[in-house]
């Protein structure tokens, strides 16, 4: 179970209609979305990984300490959801190390995974992959083996592997499945837009018929819809951040009754040895 901390106004879907520098004039929900999520996660005995933003961790520090104290992976999602298309390797590396930095201070426990802000490295950034290596990262959660208007490395393996050779770095991609011929993915607002039983159909399919854990994922805006509407954000970026926000949460709840959920170190980590190579 992997949630990816961020402001709703700082989605990849309102990149282009809402400025950086405009960050400061939203109202900040995500104390109070990531709260609800913690109470969740509490009682069902579950315990996720959080890949958090350092933005966050930087205003928010009390929200990341909760995190650890409720027993939760803390991981990075980078610093202010950049693309790591839009870095080159050393402005990729000053980030990871900007967002870590305010991670573990605010936290208090080593990070030592990472995400990619909307699945942003495929085929051709791979070097990203080194980079996370070069500054001991244990693993990352950052590819969709799927297609996808904006992002995906459809041809990447589907299940946890070791994507350099002589590195003990796992990337642990995002889960799919088979459909038909194609290759589709649960999380996310993929979730939240179709109906449940595809979620969990897919998700016993993966378990009982692959031997695999399913890595899913979600962002604590989905849960939240009282948040503030962009308006001027493009209809297909409102249609996929919206519908379906008053349905989530008990979406949630029945997926957390359905299934047996952990920590991305608690599932992957261990078994760092046994990834197979795919480079």
């Amino acid at each position: 179970m992997t949630v990816d901390v961020e402001e709703y106004f700082q989605v990849g879907a309102f990149e282009r209609c809402i400025r950086r520098e405009d960050w400061g004039g939203y109202a900040s929900r995500v104390a109070h979305n990531t709260g609800r999520v913690l109470d969740l996660f509490a009682q069902k005995g579950i315990r996720a990984t959080f890949f958090s933003l350092g933005w966050v961790a930087e205003r928010q520090p009390q929200l990341i300490r909760r995190i650890v104290e409720d027993g939760h992976e803390l991981a990075s999602h980078g610093y202010a959801h950049d693309r790591v298309t839009s870095f080159t390797a050393s402005q990729f590396r000053a980030d990871l190390e900007r967002s870590k930095k305010l991670l573990e201070d605010a936290g208090g426990v080593a990070v030592r995974g990472y995400r990619a802000p909307s699945f942003s490295i495929g085929k051709a950034n791979a070097w990203a992959l080194d980079v996370l290596a070069e500054l001991g990262y244990a693993y990352s959660s950052s590819v969709a083996p799927i297609r996808h208007d904006h992002y995906g490395w459809p041809d990447a393996p589907r299940f946890a592997y070791r994507p350099i050779a002589d590195s003990p770095l796992i990337e642990v991609p995002i889960t799919t499945v088979p459909v038909a011929g194609r290759t589709l993915s649960f999380g996310g607002g993929f979730f939240r837009l179709l109906p449940y039983g595809v979620a969990r159909w897919a998700i016993g399919k993966i378990n009982r018929e692959e031997g695999q854990p399913a890595v899913f994922y979600f962002h604590p805006w989905e849960v939240d819809p009282e948040q503030p509407r962009v308006a001027d954000a493009p209809m297909r970026s409102r249609f996929r951040h919206y519908t379906n926000l008053s349905r989530m949460y008990a979406k949630l709840d029945r997926l957390t009754d359905d299934f047996a959920w952990d920590r991305m170190d608690a599932l992957f980590l261990p078994q760092v040895s046994s990834r197979p190579v795919a480079v």
